[in-house]
């Protein structure tokens, strides 16, 4: 018995990647994703500007140069549009105190929130791993804990994209500068 004519192949759709999408985007498109990730103008704009970047790889290691070339004001700006690491669902009231006052101390010595890269760290040991550092970092002068803080916010920003260029939902946005309007979210686990 003979058939007759197969049909062609069911294919998906092809959809774009996320690094693919995002070097595709419009210029303030792709800025305004940058922020979510760190809040500064210029490291957004330099890492739009340089777009189209072949891999991952390529782009984690651009947001590394364009972040360690921060002049201080502009450093300023990403620190300031930093909060406090939220606190895993549950959390003791006892912790929030103690967190609370140790970030109050931290702010009032360094005059910018504390910033921490907790995307290695299992939920259940971020509390202590958060008040750890706050209680060493605090022994640290105002220049070396810049210097500290700015790495934190590299890393902070290199697990932002990567979460989202790697498929995963859009990173949540860093908070906005106090006194600004527009979003004020609790900075996320990257």
């Amino acid at each position: 018995m003979t058939r007759g004519p197969t049909l062609p192949a069911h294919r998906l759709p092809c959809l774009p990647r996320p690094l693919d999408a995002f070097n595709a985007a419009a210029g303030d498109e792709a800025r305004a994703l940058l922020l979510t990730c760190m809040r500064s103008r210029r490291w957004a704009r330099r890492m739009a500007d340089h777009r189209p970047y072949p891999d991952l790889d390529a782009l984690l290691a651009a947001a590394d140069e364009a972040a360690y070339d921060l002049p201080p004001a502009d450093l300023s700006e990403a620190l300031a549009g930093e909060s406090f690491p939220e606190l895993p669902y549950g959390t003791y009231f006892a912790a929030h105190t103690a967190l609370s006052a140790a970030h109050a101390a931290y702010e009032a010595r360094f005059g910018h929130a504390f910033v921490i890269y907790l995307g290695d760290v299992h939920p259940d040991e971020a509390i202590d791993r958060i008040l750890e550092g706050i209680r060493s970092r605090l022994a640290n002068d105002p220049e070396e804990e810049r210097v500290t803080a700015a790495d934190e916010l590299r890393r902070l920003a290199k697990g932002r994209l990567t979460a989202f260029l790697s498929g995963a939902r859009p990173p949540k946005p860093a908070a906005s500068p106090r006194g600004a309007a527009g979003r004020d979210a609790p900075v996320r686990r990257a």
